[in-house]
């Protein structure tokens, strides 16, 4: 009977680790979506920016995207071209970009100048 319970608690053990492994992977959880893409700079209608937008227009920066206090959403540093996006902003989001002046940021489909910005600059953007 001993070792029925030994494996019912092992099988327990598995299938939870590979749950919360799952749940580590980028881009499994959450709601926010982000797509990256090395599309050219094409023009994007303000309607299907989302909450957050950023297009790469210099050689490359690094973009750092969190929930505050929670979930990294995107640490990468993406090429000229490359952009993400994020369509919802339930839970605030937290953006580091290595350089400003090598971007182009939309919130709510509202262009954002921070090319005068010094390297690493961060914001919040409130739920």
């Amino acid at each position: 009977m001993a070792i029925v319970g030994a494996v019912a608690l092992l099988v327990m053990l598995v299938a939870l680790g590979g749950y919360f492994l799952y749940r580590a992977l980028p881009g499994t959880g959450g709601s926010v979506s982000a797509n990256a893409s090395e599309a050219a700079a094409e023009p994007v209608d303000s309607d299907e920016m989302g909450a957050l937008y950023i297009r790469v227009v210099g050689e490359s920066a690094k973009v750092f995207v969190r929930i505050p206090g929670g979930d990294v959403l995107m640490d990468q540093e993406l090429s000229q071209g490359n952009s993400v996006h994020y369509r919802e902003n339930t839970e605030g989001l937290e953006v580091t970009i290595s350089d400003p002046a090598a971007v182009e940021v939309y919130v709510n489909g509202t262009a954002q100048d921070i090319s005068d910005r010094d390297p690493d600059h961060s914001f919040t953007l409130n739920p």
